[in-house]
């Protein structure tokens, strides 16, 4: 059985690492949700722009085959530059990762939620409700998904984000959407905030560099390694799909 991850938010997540700047990750055992199949693993793994590089979900996807012994599927749905307000319950993007989640279902596990988002939202109309708004959204995909047992990892903004001069809000309000994520994080025992610290950026100081992803999808590995009942989820899953075979076999 495939262990899948569903990745979501905004450029960040789906990756604007330079491709030349880190080594090519070759793992056969990673796939990637194309069309409903899981492919072998190629870049970009979130081809959400004609720009789309290197993320995070590749080293994060790397460590844990390795540990686990299995197959670990992403499912990319992040969209860049996108907010809040465009990822809400019964939105688009909402909808279609949902869809993309459901169809993974399928043939897969699904074992975890990665998200990072916040930039968009930092501006100073929208920054105050951060934590309300991500808490339905993600709470929708918990709820609508039945994934109440897989960790969900929240990852903090980029402290580089002070340089962004073409974007003065960002540096001013950025720590407001990490605190928020902090917040959301120590109220829900499966969710966990992944620190950002020290991580740098492409020249633009908006996007994490292809080195920083690699560390940061690491950094997303070890917290989703600290989340409580991780063992006990993955036993009690595998159980229910023998049970749901052993049955099929009978009919």
């Amino acid at each position: 059985m495939i262990h899948s991850f569903l990745l979501i938010g905004q450029s960040n997540m789906a990756g604007r690492g330079f491709k030349d700047e880190v080594e090519k990750i070759r793992n056969p055992h990673i796939k990637v949700l194309r069309n409903g199949r899981w492919q072998n693993m190629y870049v970009p793994v979130n081809p959400d722009r004609p720009f789309s590089g290197i993320c995070l979900a590749e080293s994060f996807a790397d460590a844990y085959a390795k540990e686990h012994n299995v197959d670990v599927g992403l499912i990319p749905c992040a969209d860049g530059g996108t907010s809040l307000d465009q990822w809400q319950v019964g939105g688009l993007l909402f909808s279609n990762a949902l869809y993309q989640a459901e169809l993974a279902s399928r043939t897969s596990t699904i074992a975890g939620v990665l998200w990072h988002q916040g930039e968009t939202d930092c501006q100073d109309h929208l920054y105050a409700d951060y934590e309300e708004k991500c808490s339905v959204i993600l709470d929708a995909f918990r709820e609508k998904l039945n994934l109440y047992d897989v960790p969900f990892l929240v990852g903090g903004l980029g402290d580089y984000l002070v340089n962004r001069i073409e974007d003065p809000y960002l540096g001013r309000n950025y720590q407001h959407v990490n605190e928020a994520l902090k917040r959301m994080a120590k109220k829900d025992e499966m969710m966990g905030f992944v620190s950002a610290e020290g991580l740098l950026s492409n020249p633009d100081y908006l996007h994490f560099s292809a080195v920083a992803l690699r560390e940061f999808g690491l950094r997303y590995y070890e917290k989703f390694k600290e989340l409580e009942r991780i063992d006990k989820v993955f036993e009690e899953k595998a159980e229910a799909d023998a049970a749901v075979r052993s049955a099929m076999e009978l009919l």
